[in-house]
């Protein structure tokens, strides 16, 4: 059981970002950890660099927006390698999705969970936001890292308690959104979608588990650019350590540029 904690452990600090394989529209930053959509409101379709293990999330955060379009973020996993796509889909939804073993939803205000045959949709418990993790199946999430703050710049631990429970709509700048499954007894998984520290739910059910799942995310619409943030569920790294130390000592993330730095650790140590 260690080893394989471990193991994923190991997993989850891999995938901090986009496979090279995407959208026409779509830009990404030195690092790949950074995806821009250029122009028009379609073709922003990214996947994660690996597929993800079991209770593995992959999770972004929503930098910017662009107003005169309809329609948010969209999400979820796919079945297919991305470096198998003789063309990226123009969109997730149909286009991606009508290419089978696809599973995608579009993020918004509201998030509905889907229910097996027959039972009715319980009330959504909410996770308490002292709980320091989030419960998924056999999952523990830590869940600091999950939620979207509204007040950018600074570091939530010189913050009041406002700030920290001070929770973005799905659809906002700020806001941070993933995707996960979670396997089942039968053989199969269920994908949850987690929308700042709160899981919504299963989105889809019955997903195979036979085939490497990745994620996908579409940069569609209002959403024109998102990061992808790392999730560490094991021992905190050196480089999170560093992290937190510079973190420590510094106000206001613009601070950071000053520093006598290289610039990976700068965009690094400026995400909490």
């Amino acid at each position: 059981l260690k080893i394989a904690a471990a193991a994923m452990a190991a997993r989850c600090r891999l995938a901090t970002s986009f496979h090279r394989v995407h959208g026409a529209n779509v830009q990404l930053d030195a690092s790949r950890m950074r995806a821009t959509r250029v122009e028009s409101f379609a073709n922003g379709l990214c996947f994660s660099q690996e597929p993800l293990a079991p209770g593995q999330i992959f999770l972004v955060e929503i930098e910017e927006k662009e107003k005169g379009w309809c329609g948010h973020l969209r999400v979820g996993l796919t079945a297919h390698d991305p470096q198998s796509l003789e063309v990226v889909p123009e969109y997730s939804l149909p286009d991606l999705v009508n290419l089978g073993d696809t599973w995608v939803f579009a993020i918004t205000r509201s998030h509905n969970r889907v229910q097996p045959d027959g039972e009715e949709a319980p009330a959504r418990a909410r996770c308490p936001p002292w709980e320091p993790f989030l419960l998924i199946e056999q999952v523990r999430i830590p869940r600091d890292a999950l939620v979207g703050r509204s007040r950018p710049g600074r570091y939530s631990h010189i913050l009041d308690e406002l700030y920290r429970t001070n929770v973005l709509p799905a659809t906002a700048r700020r806001s941070r959104i993933g995707v996960l499954y979670a396997p089942q007894p039968d053989g199969t998984a269920d994908m949850h979608i987690i929308i700042n520290g709160e899981d919504m739910g299963p989105s889809a059910r019955r997903l195979p588990t036979t085939r490497p799942l990745y994620a996908v995310v579409d940069v569609f619409a209002s959403t024109k650019s998102v990061r992808v943030i790392p999730v560490e569920y094991g021992l905190p790294s050196l480089q999170t350590l560093c992290r937190l130390v510079i973190q420590k000592h510094i106000i206001h993330r613009l601070a950071i540029d000053g520093l006598d730095l290289p610039p990976p650790l700068k965009s690094f140590c400026k995400h909490e």
